[in-house]
């Protein structure tokens, strides 16, 4: 099955919150991923804020047509998983 995105939403600096067309929902941060000159303007929260989904390739888009593939962004950890995971172990 090929996912796409049907909804974005800039919700901080690096993240977005996203909806599927299987109806899934989550929140990314993309932080971590915006190396190379593609998108190196995306580290810039202002220019990060203004993702939107292109219709075509229905997914997140940014001006300088950066984007992510919709089943990366999919499979991504959310931000509380990636928060459980770096979150210290009680003693």
């Amino acid at each position: 099955m090929i996912i796409h995105v049907t909804r974005v939403k800039v919700v901080g600096p690096h993240s977005l919150e996203l909806e599927f067309d299987n109806g899934t929902r989550k929140r990314v941060n993309l932080r971590r991923e915006l190396y190379g000159p593609i998108f190196e303007p995306l580290r810039d929260p202002a220019y990060f804020a203004r993702a939107y989904l292109d219709p075509d390739s229905r997914t997140v888009t940014w001006p300088n047509r950066a984007d992510f593939a919709p089943d990366f962004l999919y499979k991504m950890e959310t931000e509380a998983q990636s928060a459980e995971l770096t979150m210290p172990l009680p003693s």
